[in-house]
């Protein structure tokens, strides 16, 4: 099946300093690879993918400078598993990493990415890479699964699936905050009387202990932290930056914007003064935040002679819980915990000047764990695909024929869901969906938005395609918790 692909040309200015800088020779030829992860943004809200409320200049260069998927993907609808696909380039059910761990849980024994699992950083610290994690970690919170011995040099950030941007008492922000009553007993929303917080009962349940048992760290050590927490990360990312620039690197620097707590700073806040409701308002000044800051570190690498060095890869965790922050999915069907595209579809995005072909769109599907393929091929690292033991095996495919336009289309192959009784599986423009009932069938290029099952139309494809889920999912092993 043939996928359209369009280009445009994007020019950059470089300072000269920043050209003679990245002519000097490389260890080994190898490219630095950073991994943006931001955390359940939506597939409608980026200027780049037709979002128009919220100004998003800086994640926007990012695409016109490399590629831009319009069906990227990511291989489960919450956090801490999509992760562990992403960290592996494998697919979380291979080794038991289904569900998502929150609050206590991670901290159990036992629950985390499992050790003989290798990743990226494993297999990139090997090839002679500095390694460093920046932010969020969800992948263990004990000790045997520090991010430290799972191949990262360094490690700034916090364990759990989420942490308050600013310490108690929150000041300079206003904070969003879901309850199941309010102050007086009722329903609805109640609003402080110097409007620096807002509670809500619109989804009936209350804002998580995120911090509790949840320090920043610095290696393993607390850090009292006063800066914003997505300035603070972005500080250490242009640190990371700075100090390996004269060899190669890898960072992962996993923002926990726009995830909840919803807290926006004053200054961002009065850029949407004009924003009527209060909690889209704040949810836009933590995007233009998280925007501003993705500009801060593409400028830092810029700066440091080393962009054309850089493999940059930016997506979303999962899709967006659009009633929890208002973020939208649009035109998809479906939010965060769904395996509707809503839910699975993200904004991604790859670029590296000189090499990856400035401003494609690129319709094919692609996952997550293609961006780890590609980044393990580029930086001479890679596993075999196939391989007799079970934990070299990676499940992506290398992308960088395609964006370097090698090869105008990409190999046909299937994409696998599973989360419990929720299952899917894409197969070129056609999705099988099910939730512990009957197969539906969607035709994604006719039918984005998964409103028109033609399953019954289509008796012969279903059945096609969900053998071919069945012969998937019988490679897979039972979750490791619930």
């Amino acid at each position: 099946m043939k996928h359209t692909i369009t280009f445009l040309t994007a020019w950059l200015l470089v300072p000269l300093a920043a050209l003679n800088a990245a002519d000097a020779p490389r260890p080994g030829g190898k490219p630095n690879v950073i991994f943006i992860v931001v955390d359940d943004l939506g597939y409608g809200e980026l200027g780049c993918y037709g979002g128009k409320e919220i100004p998003t200049p800086q994640i926007d260069s990012l695409a016109a400078s490399g590629a831009r998927f319009t069906s990227g993907y990511v291989t489960a609808p919450f956090c801490a598993a999509s992760r562990a696909a992403l960290m592996t380039g494998r697919y979380q059910t291979r080794f038991g990493f289904e569900f998502n761990p929150i609050g206590a849980k991670n901290a159990a024994p036992g629950i985390g990415l499992p050790v003989a699992e290798k990743t990226v950083a494993d297999r990139l610290r090997d090839s002679g890479y500095a390694t460093g994690l920046v932010g969020k970690w969800h992948l263990g919170g004990t000790a045997e699964f520090h991010p430290q011995r799972r191949g990262f040099d360094e490690f700034y950030g916090f364990l759990h699936e989420g942490h308050f941007y600013v310490p108690p008492p929150w000041q300079g922000v206003t904070t969003w905050l879901r309850r199941k009553t309010l102050p007086d007993g009722g329903q609805g929303r109640w609003t402080s009387s110097d409007g620096r917080i807002v509670w809500s009962t619109h989804l009936n349940t209350t804002e998580h202990a995120y911090d509790t048992d949840n320090p920043l760290l610095r290696s393993s050590q607390p850090t009292d932290e006063k800066a914003n927490l997505t300035d603070a990360l972005t500080r250490e990312a242009c640190d990371f930056i700075g100090r390996h620039r004269e060899q190669p690197f890898f960072l992962y620097l996993a923002y926990n914007a726009v995830h909840s707590p919803m807290q926006a700073t004053d200054d961002y806040l009065k850029k949407f003064a004009h924003v009527e409701d209060i909690h889209r308002r704040i949810f836009a000044a933590m995007l233009a935040h998280l925007d501003d800051s993705v500009g801060k570190v593409l400028s830092h690498l810029r700066d440091s002679g080393i962009e054309e060095h850089t493999l940059v890869v930016f997506l979303s965790d999962n899709g967006a819980p659009t009633k929890e922050l208002t973020s939208s999915n649009a035109p998809l069907r479906g939010v965060k915990d769904e395996l509707w595209d809503g839910g699975i579809r993200v904004p991604f995005i790859a670029s590296w000047k000189n090499h990856i072909t400035a401003g494609q769109v690129v319709d094919a599907p692609v996952a997550s764990i293609d961006a780890t393929t590609t980044s393990l091929t580029v930086a001479g690292a890679r596993a075999p695909e196939r391989s007799t033991k079970a934990e070299a095996t990676l499940d992506g495919i290398n992308l960088m024929p395609l964006l370097t336009g090698k090869t105008t289309q990409l190999p046909e192959r299937p994409l696998f869901w599973r989360v419990g009784k929720k299952n899917a599986l894409r197969l070129g423009d056609w999705k099988l969906i099910r939730d512990g009932k009957e197969w539906q069938l969607y035709d994604l290029a006719h039918d984005i938005s998964e409103t028109r099952n033609l399953a019954t139309q289509e008796p012969a494809r279903v059945q096609h395609m969900s053998a071919v889920w069945d012969k998937w999912n019988a490679e897979q092993i039972e979750p490791c918790w619930k």
